[in-house]
């Protein structure tokens, strides 16, 4: 019997190792930076995030979910009427992904966030491996921050289970640098996040970074006034990254560790990200 844990990992390994592949046989921005120089450091950041969250012991989403059911806890526990599983499952995950949206224009919009979100977007490039470069620190909040919205949302936790599995997917296939026939973005964009939809959200133009939030679903850009439909430079000709490292300087593992606490920089940058 496979657990949990056990799903979500298949998964992962599924969608990384398609989106690789894909990437690999049909790239569709030639990048400036090559794989060897970037993949050890976002890789090696993937790994110290597994093991910070992992010292939380039991501190997870689906305990977190366990708990709420348990106790009838949060707001979907309040109804006085019982929910089809389904609209539970609809439901929470729905909640789950509008509270992420709002984390990520947090992690933007406070200085303190932005020191260690900055770290995810002083990539100079976007590929699969973008979407699992988050330093350590940022990683453990947003596990206490899904923990806190979990207990106050109250969804079940089959429906925990498939948002994880959907924000961990869904980060790999948006930040993922392949080309989907413009029907089909067009089509799916009016639901999910796409490629082409997240990328700009990389642009080195604040006004870009400061836009397309959205992980999972597309439709919080658009009902908050946040969603810019293209980059102003084109998906092939756009600089990604932050205007203040594009240099080697983020590809190092180390560099990704300490900058956070160079704070004086942080708020320099979060200070013009706002303008």
């Amino acid at each position: 019997m496979i657990d949990d844990s056990q799903l979500r990992l298949y998964v992962f390994l599924l969608i990384f190792i398609l989106m690789v592949s894909m990437e690999v046989l049909l790239p569709y921005r030639p990048q400036l930076q090559k794989r060897q120089q970037r993949w050890p450091t976002n890789l090696g950041l993937m790994l110290l995030n597994i093991i910070s969250i992992k010292l939380l012991g039991p501190i997870t989403a689906v305990t977190a979910a366990d708990l709420t059911t348990d106790n009838n806890w949060g707001l979907l526990n309040l109804f006085p009427f019982t929910l089809p599983l389904w609209a539970e499952i609809i439901l929470g995950i729905i909640l789950l992904d509008m509270a992420i949206y709002w984390q990520h224009v947090a992690s933007h919009r406070i200085p303190l966030l932005w020191r260690y979100h900055q770290i995810h977007h002083a990539d100079r490039e976007i590929d699969v491996t973008t979407g699992v470069r988050f330093h350590p620190i940022e990683a453990v909040l947003s596990m206490l921050y899904k923990c806190l919205i979990i207990l106050l949302a109250g969804p079940t936790t089959i429906a925990v289970v498939i948002f994880e599995i959907l924000l961990n997917g869904s980060a790999m296939f948006n930040h993922s640098n392949i080309k989907l026939p413009n029907f089909m973005d067009r089509f799916l964009r009016c639901v999910i996040v796409t490629p082409d939809f997240h990328r700009v959200h990389h642009s080195v133009i604040p006004q870009e970074t400061n836009s397309n939030y959205g992980f999972f679903l597309s439709c919080w850009d658009r009902l908050f006034g946040s969603y810019i439909a293209q980059p102003s430079a084109g998906h092939h000709d756009m600089s990604i990254g932050l205007n203040q490292y594009q240099s080697s300087e983020p590809a190092s593992f180390l560099w990704c560790l300490h900058k956070p606490f160079q704070f004086s920089s942080a708020r320099s940058i979060s200070n013009k990200l706002k303008r």
